[in-house]
């Protein structure tokens, strides 16, 4: 993404290439996005992120987690063995 000057989205010349964590929550799972780099307007407030930007979220973000499928549930299981069966 080439350097932001200018604020798309009210004009102004004040937006800044920012970066901090970013908190955010989803289906109220919080997570954090560690040193997010993004421009930001402090005139209106908005965001415009860069495609690394954009990856880095997803990567960090819950809505974008794989799920497990049955066979991998399955190997995170730890056996039982048959003396354990018995003490129980």
């Amino acid at each position: 993404m080439p350097d932001i000057t200018i604020c798309p989205t009210c004009g102004s010349d004040k937006i800044k290439k920012v970066q901090r964590d970013l908190a955010r929550e989803f289906q109220g799972q919080s997570y954090t996005v560690p040193a997010l780099e993004f421009y930001e307007c402090p005139n209106c407030g908005e965001r415009f992120y860069d495609r690394e930007a954009v990856q880095k979220m997803q990567a960090c973000s819950p809505a974008f987690a794989k799920p497990q499928t049955q066979r991998a549930r399955a190997k995170a299981r730890v056996p039982i063995t048959a003396g354990a069966r018995a003490a129980a």
